[in-house]
């Protein structure tokens, strides 16, 4: 990358009307770098066991890369109005790809040396850390770069594409995980490590320089702005309502569905995996649609309440497996409603700022929704489902009051 055009870049915001823009390779570095995510997930229950962590220590393993991300977010935001989308994406894609090389090194040596269980803990805590530092580069810089070559009433559409490409990577990468776990718990790592760098060799080769044609300089967005305190209320309310039904589901397949924990945690699969189908589903829809972002908003929110109310009601592994995608398919409406409304509240200078706005918002939901699904399921097991469609409601009613809003 030269510095030729590194200064073109930063000096020149988009046109929102940029015709030759080619989402491909965002979609492509996303979903590849999504499945290395959510292999990770899938695999941590064996690997904490076989090291002795306690369940609360690979949870804490789990949880470090979203409060990292929500730190980090406005950062990686206003980064990226400093030296320019590409540069970001690729410095979090590099930054992924040697983070994430470096932790499958430490579990595939402690799987065979067996430290003891706080190296191991502190190990696995620091890894999954500086993962979370450069993962929350990619987000971010995704939703800028769209918010710069796309026109405000298509934003939602390319959002939702950017959604679908998340969506398929939260399916394959357990999938991909558990088909390879059978030869061995470090196998799947490694093969997952590939696919950031293969990310990072997409956008470096296929991602064009973007021409940011800037009037003015970068401006910083506060996070009490009041423009952008409809999206970020809904980001966090929907990664919160997300966070905690998976949190709660292997959960409540035991206590209330009454399985034994070899069945709960194959009906807690399912039921994830039917949440990655319906966001799919729901985003693909969305781009045919092309509605405005309040009217999806309302829509998606209304639907996976709905979702989330049913599934009290589950007395079967079906019928909550049928929740679950009802609710997922709401949630597809509302992930790139609110990214689009948050773009399309601000100007050219300050969509840098919002994304990473953003991006701590939905950050903030990964963080609280764990801890806060399961207190509130010591409760009682049906809660927090209830609580989740309550707020979801009020996220569905919630008058428009701001000028910049429309629908």
């Amino acid at each position: 990358m030269n510095s030729t055009q590194d200064t073109a870049e930063r000096q020149q915001p988009a046109n929102a009307a940029a015709t030759n823009f080619d989402l491909r390779p965002l979609l492509l570095a996303n979903m590849a770098c999504t499945m290395a995510m959510m292999a990770f997930v899938s695999l941590i229950g064996p690997i904490a066991r076989v090291l002795g962590l306690a369940t609360w220590q690979a949870g804490a393993a789990v949880t470090v890369s979203g409060v990292v991300w929500m730190l980090l977010a406005r950062q990686w935001g206003r980064a990226s109005d400093r030296l320019g989308r590409r540069r970001v994406l690729l410095l979090g894609t590099g930054g992924f790809t040697l983070a994430y090389w470096a932790l499958c090194v430490f579990i595939d040596t402690s799987l065979h040396l067996l430290p003891t269980a706080l190296l191991a803990f502190v190990g696995l805590m620091l890894g999954r850390g500086l993962i979370g530092v450069f993962y929350a580069a990619i987000p971010v810089g995704g939703y800028a770069l769209i918010a710069d070559n796309i026109e405000p009433h298509h934003r939602a559409r390319a959002m939702a594409s950017l959604g679908a490409a998340n969506a398929v990577g939260l399916v394959l990468g357990p999938a991909v995980a558990a088909l390879l776990a059978r030869q061995s718990l470090s196998l799947p790592l490694y093969v997952m490590a590939v696919l950031p760098l293969l990310a990072f060799l997409v956008l470096f080769l296929r991602l064009k320089h973007q021409v940011l044609h800037l009037k003015q300089p970068p401006r910083p967005v506060r996070l009490g702005d009041p423009r952008l305190r409809r999206p970020l209320v809904v980001a966090f309310v929907a990664m919160l309502c997300v966070s905690i039904a998976q949190i709660t589901v292997g959960f409540y397949a035991l206590d209330k569905l009454g399985m034994t924990p070899a069945n709960a945690a194959r009906t807690a699969g399912i039921a994830l995996t039917m949440v990655g189908v319906a966001l799919i589903c729901s985003q693909l829809v969305v781009r045919k649609l092309e509605w405005p972002p309040l009217r999806m908003i309302r829509i998606g929110a209304t639907v996976a309440a709905v979702g989330f109310a049913g599934s009290t009601l589950a007395d079967t592994d079906w019928a909550l497996w049928a929740c679950f995608f009802v609710s997922a398919a709401g949630m597809g409406w509302i992930f790139p409603a609110f990214a689009a409304l948050a773009a399309n509240a601000v100007d050219a200078a300050e969509q840098g700022a919002t994304a990473g706005s953003v991006g701590a918002a939905q950050g903030l939901g990964v963080v609280i929704g764990p801890l806060a699904g399961t207190l509130i399921y010591a409760v009682e097991p049906r809660l927090p489902y209830l609580v989740a469609a309550v707020l979801l409601l009020v996220i569905a009613c919630w008058p428009v009051q701001l000028p910049r809003e429309h629908e």
